[in-house]
């Protein structure tokens, strides 16, 4: 007598029937508008690749491996070597790392945690991500006029009362490694929170809801429970961070002084390689151009070599929470 009740009910609609002809058709185009797309950027990597190492290969075969580890760049002489730059490079973006990388996912607990009302929280994060949206020489013009007057004070007292520390052995006179390091770091903030933010997004509120279950604080179910479930995206924020970085070449022109030295010292001058790019290649002449085409193809193998360890690290990462979970 029931089943008659449900004589009327439109079965048109359903979606518990099999998948027409057309939903395979659209199911394989997109299959293939994947892989295509897949394919392309593999195959646009390999040819930029390709591009580069053949420019460069005049200037490997004459001067190799010694290439990498010189700290002579003069175009008369014809000297070309670049340790100074992947110093620069490398400290420069780890210690922007480290100040965006803490700012960054602080300000992600802050909008996620529930510190703030939820249309607040929006608000601040489109705030955020709008440092995304300026121009690097605009950057690079507020750390001059603006930056590096503010940090010269506090340099200078810094190198005079404990310049026996490596990291304040020098003043700051002007640009420096200092105020550079510090606009990357906000150049990557905006990377590094939204991902962040996305990732304790993911988190169950339950998972939460759990720990305080177990009598933990606020700070401690923040710390020791959605942090680590939330960690393989924090480090896939912070390894999107590194990498945007490595290649920022503006702003590090105009504020890093330009200087082929290594030095520890948080208030040198000093280089990196997107910046030597920039700056020397509209006046390069064939012998030149080849030199920096190896050291372009240097900071590629840099940016790749530590993308694949920042992979390699979020998947083991990631192997490790679901072994213990």
């Amino acid at each position: 007598m029931a089943s008659h009740h449900f004589d009327h009910v439109d079965r048109s609609g359903s979606v518990s029937g099999p998948p027409s002809a057309g939903d395979y058709a659209f199911d394989r185009g997109f299959r293939g508008i994947a892989w295509l797309s897949a394919a392309f950027i593999l195959a646009l990597v390999v040819y930029i690749v390709i591009e580069i190492g053949g420019k460069a290969l005049p200037a490997f075969s004459e001067y190799g491996f010694g290439f990498l580890t010189s700290t002579t760049w003069n175009v008369q002489t014809g000297q070309f070597g670049i340790l100074p730059e992947i110093w620069g490079t490398l400290y420069s973006s780890l210690l922007a790392l480290i100040i965006g990388g803490v700012f960054g996912v602080a300000i992600a607990i802050f909008l996620t945690q529930d510190f703030l009302h939820g249309h607040l929280a929006a608000v601040f994060r489109t705030i955020i991500e709008l440092l995304a949206a300026i121009p690097s020489v605009v950057y690079g013009l507020w750390g001059i006029y603006v930056l590096i007057p503010l940090l010269r004070p506090l340099a200078n007292w810094l190198h005079g009362e404990f310049g026996f520390i490596p990291f304040f052995g020098t003043s700051l006179s002007g640009p420096g490694l200092g105020p550079a390091a510090l606009v990357l770091a906000i150049m990557i903030l905006p990377t590094v929170a939204s991902i962040s933010v996305d990732a304790l997004h993911q988190v169950p509120y339950k998972v939460k809801e759990a720990a305080y279950g177990m009598g933990t604080t606020r700070w401690e179910a923040i710390l020791k429970v959605m942090l680590p479930t939330a960690g393989s995206g924090i480090l896939a924020a912070l390894v999107l961070g590194f990498g945007r970085a490595l290649g920022e070449t503006m702003a590090l022109a105009m504020l890093i002084g330009n200087s082929n030295q290594i030095s520890l010292s948080l208030f040198s001058p000093a280089n990196t390689l997107a910046a030597l790019l920039a700056s020397s290649f509209p006046e390069a002449g064939p012998v030149e151009v080849r030199a920096l085409m190896y050291a372009a193809l240097v900071l590629l193998a840099i940016t790749l070599i530590v993308n694949a360890i920042g992979l390699a690290v979020m998947k083991f990462a990631t192997r490790k929470f679901e072994a213990e979970r």
